[in-house]
């Protein structure tokens, strides 16, 4: 009997040990478990806050709505749905972003920093950005994270927000690649955007996305081989969709928002303090050109501008920006020489707009057009239509043809009106700049608000038209005096 109750006690105690055995293990595993996941967190968000600051997905800030929203609701007709796209459409290009500057010399990776802001550095006492014109869809994308009217349930959404980075995607194969490797992303995108139940609401028609690129680089209308770009605007369903880009094209669905600048400001204080400082400086040079000569591109005026400059001596300030001259790309470099004249001469480039348009009025120099396809007839939402108000005209024919003295043009403008056209550039200031999505301006709308309130009033527009003829009339069709004074004038 009392070697029977023995072994009952052993196998008890040996039972009572291999529970705890078992409970230790499985609490050793869970704090294993927690610790390397805490780990890969450490790393991931390490990189996320160096590439993508904000976290990957926004549901932090996105608004659940019931089927009926309240009509008092201040988001009704501004929700915005944005679109989880797989990781190669956009992420996955940040990660290797040593891949995106082939065909240059530039490395892209610094720039996507700080938001795609860039490198941090400092002009006037003044925090500024080192950032690349290429950066725009990091930069919209951030911002639209913390969008104040984003919601998770598209069915109340009144548009849809696609992040897809096409111009950091298709920098990839402008050189040396054929044609499938420049259209394949586009196409697989549209073709996982056609099977999403979003899509079917409008046929893509409530859909946008951004683009760092003018919009020329995605409108290869040919397969040839030698033919710049991609086709994705030619894609049925990408033609559905709108396209904000720093320069549109002759078709009625390509947009154009404002160049990035390297000024983000993060309240209404430092966007007030720097238009203080652009009225109050003293200006020595009548006017001041930052470029090069375009001597392959057939009717560039570039090199009748720089000559005139030269010919005016001190009056005019040329910012000589051939390769191995002085580093354009370097804000503070075209800054310096913005900020000491009166006007800015801003004949187009490789294509019709350019950068220093926005650094221009960010340094409060009127800006002198050439082509009404620089700025007029592009950034509608942007710039009063009533181009008079801040900038001069002066036709590029006059220039070509000789009949013309730019240095006695500018100086035939009175001093009053000089002060009324400077005081109009520095109002446009806070709208042509992206500002910092950690905050929000209070009294004021950067570019980034200015765009979105038109791409809701453009969708809403197709959509109200749809209640009595087909929405697809109009939507994308081309438009062939789009950058001209002709036939149809700006509108």
């Amino acid at each position: 009997m009392g070697s029977r109750c023995c072994k009952q006690q052993l196998l008890f105690t040996i039972l009572i040990s291999f529970l705890l055995c078992f409970v230790l293990l499985c609490l050793n595993y869970s704090v294993l478990t927690d610790s390397n996941n805490g780990e890969n967190k450490e790393s991931i968000s390490s990189y996320e806050n160096n590439i993508i600051p904000l976290n990957t997905k926004p549901s932090d800030s996105i608004s659940s709505l019931p089927p009926s929203p309240s009509e008092s609701d201040s988001c009704l007709g501004h929700y915005i749905y944005i679109h989880e796209l797989p990781s190669r459409f956009n992420e996955d290009l940040l990660k290797n972003c040593h891949l995106l500057t082939r065909g240059t010399e530039k490395n892209m990776c610094p720039y996507l920093v700080n938001f795609g802001f860039g490198p941090g550095i400092e002009f006037y006492e003044m925090g500024l950005f080192r950032t690349s014109q290429f950066s725009l869809e990091v930069i919209f994308h951030n911002k639209m994270r913390s969008y104040r009217c984003l919601t998770n349930d598209s069915s109340v959404a009144s548009a849809i927000y696609v992040p897809f980075y096409a111009g950091l995607d298709v920098s990839q194969y402008l050189w040396g690649f054929n044609t499938s490797m420049r259209d394949s992303s586009g196409i697989g995108l549209v073709d996982w955007l056609a099977r999403k139940p979003e899509w079917k609401k409008m046929w893509g028609r409530d859909h946008f996305l951004i683009a760092g690129r003018i919009s020329w680089d995605f409108r290869r209308e040919t397969d040839n081989e030698s033919d710049w770009g991609s086709n994705f605007r030619f894609l049925p369903e990408s033609k559905n969709m709108s396209m904000l880009s720093i320069e549109s094209s002759s078709w009625n669905s390509d947009i154009a928002i404002p160049y990035p600048t390297s000024f983000h400001p993060g309240n209404d204080s430092e966007v007030f303090q720097w238009q203080d400082k652009m009225r109050s400086r003293s200006r020595q040079y009548l006017f001041s050109f930052a470029g090069a000569p375009r001597p392959c591109i057939k009717d560039s005026i570039r090199g009748k501008i720089i000559d005139q400059c030269l010919a005016s001596g001190s009056l005019c300030k040329l910012l000589d920006c051939n390769y191995g001259a002085t580093n354009c790309d370097n804000p503070i470099n075209v800054l310096k020489v913005f900020t000491d004249s009166v006007f800015c001469l801003q004949p187009p480039g490789d294509s019709l707009t350019r950068r220093s348009i926005f650094d221009g009025i960010l340094a409060g120099c009127i800006p002198v057009f050439f082509h009404p396809g620089t700025a007029y007839a592009q950034y509608i939402w942007h710039l009063p239509k009533d181009y008079t108000t801040y900038s001069l005209y002066i036709p590029e024919r006059d220039v070509k043809d000789g009949e013309v003295n730019i240095n006695e043009t500018l100086l035939e403008v009175s001093k009053g009106k000089v002060l009324e056209l400077r005081e109009e550039v520095i109002r446009l200031i806070p709208g042509v700049v992206y500002s910092d999505p950690r905050s929000k301006l209070e009294t004021l709308e950067d570019a980034f608000d200015v765009s979105v309130t038109g791409i809701l009033k453009r969708i809403d527009g197709v959509r109200r038209s749809g209640e009595g003829r087909d929405p697809s009339i109009g939507f994308a069709n081309k438009d062939e005096y789009r950058f001209t004074f002709g036939p149809n004038p700006i509108n």
